[in-house]
């Protein structure tokens, strides 16, 4: 299956990475990430091209990977700087480097065409770096299913009545509509509950003691990003929909990073307006996000089992689908764009570019 390649995707947390080499594999590509004596992370191709042993498996001199079968040693930018008993250096002995930011204490790896990796490119709001929001780097969510499934799930806010009544959600919400915005770079699904008794988080970290305005604004930025703008605020206030910060809000950013066509990882955080500098309450939510997500990974990676299944019919479509649908056309597009490039030449090293 191909994959959008021309994006930013997230390996981890910059807490994720130091001195020791760090395997991983994003778009079925095995990768070793380390961060260097200049302080800059590093993502190389982990495969040393004379034996195909991964360079993980080596080890470290200096900021060099010296491979673990027959010691030949490359560099950050994954050029060869040593063949043990020969002088000459092959020009074929190199691994693929990818370039790598690093940003609000979150990795990306560029997985494309190295010479399109604009750092501007990278997701980034706001509120990522404003005072009066609290910012925590949560977990990773590691989901056996493919990531379009679970980038979908992430622009639907109708499933969140059902699989998550004891949380995010609640039967309140069962018949409101869901509203859809498809004509920007940024889909959008969101819908408001009115005068409705709160969801089980916010009568845990909204101290509410009657009924809430609740709303679910889903933002899922291609290829697979996704920022779910939630809260409540007393009914008798009667927000309008641009004073949202009156209430108490709070963005769960989802970085879905696919590592197989049939394995995805999220890595989430959280931003909220409330309980800052509180690392008690970052705690007391994570614990509660990990009961949501759970839910719904067992649902994704249900769906998952059974598309493996044949399949009499194909599956029906009705009006909630109208976000996953635009965004499935939107992948299939982009990756035909990016079949017309020449990519077929060997990835020369690059310059691994940093904020």
């Amino acid at each position: 299956m191909p994959f959008v390649r021309n994006a930013w995707y997230v390996a981890g947390w910059s807490r994720d990475f130091g001195a020791e080499m760090v395997a991983l594999t994003m778009l079925a590509q095995n990768l070793v990430l380390y961060r260097a004596s200049d302080g800059h992370i590093y993502a190389l191709e982990d495969r040393c091209p004379h034996r195909l042993l991964p360079l993980s498996k080596g080890k470290r001199i200096g900021d060099t990977i010296q491979c673990g079968y027959h010691g030949m040693t490359f560099g950050t930018d994954g050029r060869c700087v040593r063949v043990p008993g020969q002088s000459n250096l092959p020009k074929s002995a190199y691994v693929d480097s990818f370039p790598v930011l690093e940003r609000h204490g979150i990795v990306f790896v560029w997985m494309g065409d190295p010479d399109k990796a604009d750092p501007a490119l990278a997701f980034d709001m706001p509120e990522l770096g404003q005072d009066g929001w609290h910012l925590h780097h949560g977990d990773k969510l590691h989901i056996r299913a493919n990531y379009l499934n679970v980038a979908e799930n992430l622009v639907d806010p109708a499933h969140v009545s059902f699989v998550h009544p004891t949380t995010l959600g609640n039967a309140a919400s069962e018949n409101v509509p869901v509203h859809v915005k498809t004509s920007g770079e940024v889909i959008v699904a969101w819908r408001w509950i009115r005068d409705a008794e709160p969801i089980g988080f916010f009568k845990k970290f909204g101290g509410f003691d009657g009924n809430v305005d609740r709303w679910h604004y889903y933002y899922l930025h291609m290829p697979s990003t996704a920022v779910i703008d939630f809260g409540s605020a007393d009914a008798k206030l009667a927000l309008p929909e641009d004073q949202r910060d009156n209430g108490v809000r709070i963005f769960a950013l989802h970085f879905v990073t696919p590592v197989t066509e049939d394995y995805t990882i999220d890595h989430w955080l959280h931003l909220r307006n409330t309980a800052l500098g509180d690392e008690s309450a970052s705690d007391q939510m994570d614990a509660m996000f990990r009961v949501a997500f759970a839910e719904d990974k067992a649902i994704l990676e249900a769906v998952h089992q059974e598309e493996q299944r044949p399949q009499k019919r194909k599956p029906i479509r009705i009006a909630i689908d109208k976000a996953p649908n635009v965004y499935r056309k939107r992948i299939r597009d982009t990756i035909e764009a990016e079949a017309t490039d020449d990519l077929g030449e060997p990835v020369s090293p690059v310059f691994v570019q940093h904020d």
